[in-house]
């Protein structure tokens, strides 16, 4: 016995035009959204809100909005309960505006350089700013400049690495006999002033020199040779371990 056929169930299906008017519904929408994209646009209303999704799906840790990120007197509380991490990342972005706002006001953007790395907050100054050629002892000018930026930042941060840098040329007398006994008396003469006149706690303190072996530029050029002595303060983001 041949089996019969199961009738359709009406109402079932949409009608066929249903897919014609889905196609053309997607491509008006399609037409205005290009239309939107090539107006004009804010274009950091933009920005904030692009940066504000990437930190949405994570490529800005605990997703903080681009806002809180700008704003260094914004302390995270969006989202979830923000980890100790995220605190420091927002103290470090607070440290450096800080900074940056204090040299500007007093000209020193051109001596002092305010950068973010990984380790924490990095201030590069000129050694011609602090020192004499050759020698460890603090001009007025740098002393005034240390003063303001310890007690700026002296409660601010775990801690601090100064650390002495020169080029790689060769010492033509003076009391020290290399580089590296130049770096290191550099960077414990500025850690000395920030811990007696800026008030800087001496455990927090370190100082190092590393002479002329972490240049930022070859020293091929009398240019280059003068950026490449420095003292950089980094103000750490986390207590280093001893």
């Amino acid at each position: 016995m041949a089996r019969q056929k199961k009738p359709e169930e009406p109402g079932l299906s949409a009608p066929f035009y249903m897919g014609t008017y889905g196609d053309m519904v997607t491509l008006i929408l399609c037409f205005f959204i290009l239309l939107f994209a090539m107006s004009s646009v804010d274009s950091q209303k933009f920005q904030k809100a692009l940066l504000s999704l990437r930190g949405s799906l994570g490529v800005l840790k605990g997703g903080v909005t681009t806002e809180e990120s700008q704003d260094p007197n914004r302390s995270g509380e969006v989202g979830t309960s923000p980890g100790a991490s995220e605190r420091v990342e927002l103290d470090t972005r607070h440290v450096a505006y800080t900074l940056n706002s204090f040299l500007r006001s007093e000209n020193l953007t051109r001596d002092i350089q305010v950068s973010i790395n990984q380790r924490g907050v990095a201030v590069s100054i000129s050694d011609q700013f602090l020192f004499q050629p050759g020698r460890a002892d603090l001009r007025p000018e740098g002393q005034r400049a240390l003063y303001k930026i310890s007690e700026l930042v002296r409660n601010r941060v775990p801690a601090a690495a100064v650390e002495g840098h020169t080029d790689a040329g060769i010492l033509n007398g003076g009391i020290y006999r290399d580089n590296w006994g130049l770096s290191a008396m550099r960077a414990a003469a500025v850690a000395s002033y920030m811990e007696h006149a800026g008030g800087f706690d001496p455990t927090k303190l370190q100082a190092v020199g590393y002479s002329s072996a972490q240049p930022i530029v070859p020293n091929d050029t009398a240019e280059h040779r003068a950026l490449n002595r420095r003292v950089e303060i980094v103000f750490l983001s986390q207590y280093p371990k001893r």
